[in-house]
């Protein structure tokens, strides 16, 4: 098994009538082998699962062989911006997930793609304008630091 050494949470940056079928067009398209989650909330709430645990997917470049990567479907308003439109299910059934991985994998640190950037003025935190995008369009380290 490989070592998991962070849970990523991204949205899709899509709509929230975004299908399975899909994201998997777009990492097609992308000309990706494997998936960017293993898993994905849809707006009811469900899960699906995208790729074993077991397999490396494509969430966040640099960091796929040792992480686990879980996305909501969403996270851009009718303009195309950055917003947080998670539903209470998905809110939810992210809480419930999260639980499960940190279960699995203890040591693993739960955080969102937009906090891995550069910490360009060396404070220890990536400051909202050193993020290289906004996914998941909300501050997940701070949402999910007790779990």
């Amino acid at each position: 098994m490989r070592k998991i050494e962070r849970i990523f949470v991204h949205c899709t940056a899509g709509s929230q009538k975004q299908t399975v079928d899909d994201l998997r067009a777009e990492f097609k398209a992308k000309k990706w082998r494997n998936p960017g989650y293993h898993y994905v909330v849809h707006a009811d709430g469900k899960v699906s699962q995208l790729l074993g645990e077991q397999f490396v997917s494509n969430g966040v470049k640099g960091y796929n062989s040792t992480s686990i990567n879980v996305a909501y479907i969403g996270g851009i308003d009718s303009r195309g911006k950055a917003v947080d439109n998670r539903t209470d299910e998905q809110k939810a059934s992210l809480v419930k997930l999260l639980k499960e991985l940190k279960g699995r994998y203890p040591k693993a640190e739960i955080m969102g793609h937009r906090d891995i950037s550069a910490d360009t003025n060396g404070n220890g935190i990536v400051d909202p304008w050193e993020r290289i995008k906004e996914c998941p369009c909300f501050d997940a380290i701070n949402e999910y630091k007790n779990i």
